[in-house]
């Protein structure tokens, strides 16, 4: 046992559970027992839904093709009470791929739909020496947003589960995919969770069991290596020859304001987080004009990310943001506003290398899922959307040919403009694993040159092999005041977080573990889901106490040593304007 200082990696502490064993289901029940659809996707979010909507599409101008997929020929299964319930984003959006799935609708539609805040025209980047000063530098080139657009993930959600929906789709809400199906090598299915079960696991007098949902064919757009996509990359060797996928972690809120801001505003490095690479804290923040076109209220979405590669136990997210919003920028934009909502999500971060093999016989990766982001630009929405969509023609297409192998999606993807920005900017991350000091000029060397130069592959290591030490870095943060600075708890209030106190756990960890590792989870978590008793030792082991309905579903343990499964279909956050 390692003592408190020494480090210890959440690697060498892996959560107690057997993936495949677990999460792999290799029949199906009955053909009484079970429920047959045409696609199943796997997530109500802006990648499943931009598929789900194509297919519908295709399939309008197809009847034949329809009517062979049967009643349900597409279906969305989400677990959250509506679809993007559980979606968070910044949001810039490039509007390009919504316009060509949607193209007959404008942008003052969708603004007029409450899932769009209006066009960049003006953009700041600064680097915060300190508490105090700014400097402003040149946007980096792949950061560039004139004409993009700010969104709401989870109201855009609600707008595609809408549009599908009246296009004849089968939207499932309170639904969580617990299990895949697979069948001689090939995905068949999925599996929905039991519903009605006591925290010891037995059922209670509503218990409903969960069914087996048949499909020609599952979309796996379950968020940033989501429950049934990790198991998916195990089952099949997805990640073979591939960099391990890592994280970050953002925390949002968004404020009305009493002035209106004109432009979008990005801060890169630097204060509130160490710059030495022992701490291994690499983040940026930023700040969103949004105007709501409904009620002509001024808002604006603020946000911390911060890299899950971090060594410092007491980092928090969470607590960064409110650190940072004590600095004259953030100030200068919010005195005199009002805090109206709060989330937390991980976004995949490990770009071009690691992003796994996108199809296995039966399924594609899409969104998130894929590791499709772009940490450079700042980008993923665009890539969701356009992914769903490249997903949705090659099923469709294989469908028509009644073959399940549905490989032309990578070879979509690689020649789209996804493929091709990504491989631009494919060594651009991991520099900064050296340090702001030591890998900030690699990096500017490898957008200038688009990774041609220093070359090669650039390796990355797991989030969860990175030791941890138990730092000073909560020394610095702000103690609430419940107006403008704000605790853990509350936020997950105004969050619409709603879970059954006497619902089993759905988070896997060990309960004892060192000091270091039950520092790391208990600040690293936005939601205050994981406790340390006040009379535990002050190094060595301890017990780790999990209030798992605090949970907001972020996804952050998966990266650190724990595991996140879906909760009961309908527990979790309950996002609007995330």
């Amino acid at each position: 046992m390692s003592k408190s200082g020494a480090g210890c990696a959440p690697a060498a502490y892996p959560p107690p559970i057997d993936t495949q064993r677990e999460v792999i289901k290799h029949t199906l029940d009955g053909e009484d027992q079970r429920i047959e659809v045409g696609v199943a996707v796997v997530g109500g979010g802006t990648a499943g839904l931009a598929c789900a909507n194509r297919l519908m599409q295709l399939l309008a101008d197809d009847p034949q093709t329809s009517e062979r997929l049967g009643e349900i020929p597409v279906a969305v299964i989400e677990k959250a009470t509506v679809c993007g319930g559980h979606s968070l984003s910044g949001a810039v959006m490039n509007p390009g791929p919504l316009q060509e799935l949607f193209p007959g609708s404008s942008r003052e539609e969708w603004r007029n739909e409450g899932f769009a805040f209006g066009e960049v025209t003006k953009e700041a980047v600064y680097l915060l020496p300190n508490a105090k000063t700014k400097v402003r530098i040149p946007v980096p080139p792949p950061q560039h947003n004139s004409g993009n657009e700010v969104i709401s993930v989870a109201a855009l959600a609600r707008y595609q589960a809408r549009v599908a929906e009246e296009a004849g789709a089968y939207v499932l809400t309170e639904t969580a995919a617990t299990q895949l199906i697979v069948d001689d090598g090939k995905v068949v299915g999925v599996r929905s969770g039991d519903k009605g079960r006591g925290k010891d696991g037995e059922p209670r007098h509503n218990f409903e069991p969960g069914n087996d949902i048949k499909a020609e064919a599952v979309v796996l757009g379950d968020g940033s290596w989501g429950h049934l996509t990790g198991a998916a990359i195990r089952e099949f060797g997805l990640a073979q020859g591939r960099e391990p996928q890592v994280w970050e972690l953002g925390v949002k809120e968004v404020w009305k304001v009493a002035r209106p801001l004109d432009r979008v505003i990005h801060t890169l490095g630097g204060w509130p987080l160490k710059i030495s690479s022992k701490y291994h804290q690499i983040g940026g923040s930023w700040i969103y004009p949004m105007r709501d076109a409904r009620t002509g209220e001024d808002l604006v979405s603020i946000g911390f990310i911060l890299d899950l590669d971090h060594a410092d136990a007491t980092s928090s997210p969470h607590d960064f943001l409110q650190l940072i919003k004590t600095h004259p920028l953030f100030r200068s934009v919010l005195d005199g506003g009002e805090r109206l909502a709060w989330g937390a999500k991980t976004l995949p971060a490990g770009g071009y290398w690691a992003v796994p093999k996108l199809s296995m016989p039966g399924a594609v990766l899409v969104g998130d899922a894929a590791g499709l982001v772009n940490l450079v630009s700042l980008k993923g929405v665009h890539y969701a959307i356009k992914s769903g969509m490249l997903a949705a023609e090659s099923i469709y297409a294989g469908l028509r040919r009644g073959d399940s192998n549905f490989a032309s999606y990578e070879q979509a993807i690689d020649e789209s403009f996804i493929g091709q920005e990504l491989y631009k900017q494919r060594n651009t991350r991991q520099p900064l694993r050296k340090g702001l000091l030591k890998g900030g000029p690699l990096v500017q060397l490898m957008i200038a040159t688009k990774g041609r130069f220093p070359g090669g592959r650039w390796s990355v290591h797991a989030d969860d092999s990175q030791p941890m030490f138990i730092g000073n870095s909560k020394s610095r943060y702000p103690k609430p005041d419940g107006s403008y600075l704000f605790d853990k708890l509350s936020s997950v209030f105004i969050s619409g977080n709603a879970s059954r106190d006497d619902a089993p756990s759905h988070i896997r960890i060990q309960r004892r573990v060192p000091r270091e590792l039950a520092e790391t989870w208990r600040w690293m978590c936005p939601a205050a889901v994981y406790e340390i008793a006040d009379d535990a030792p002050a190094q060595g082991a301890v017990d780790v106490i999990v209030n798992h309905t605090n949970c907001v579903q972020c996804g952050a343990i998966t990266a650190k040593g724990g595991r996140l499964t879906p909760p009961e279909g309908g527990h979790g956050p309950h996002y609007q304007l995330t």
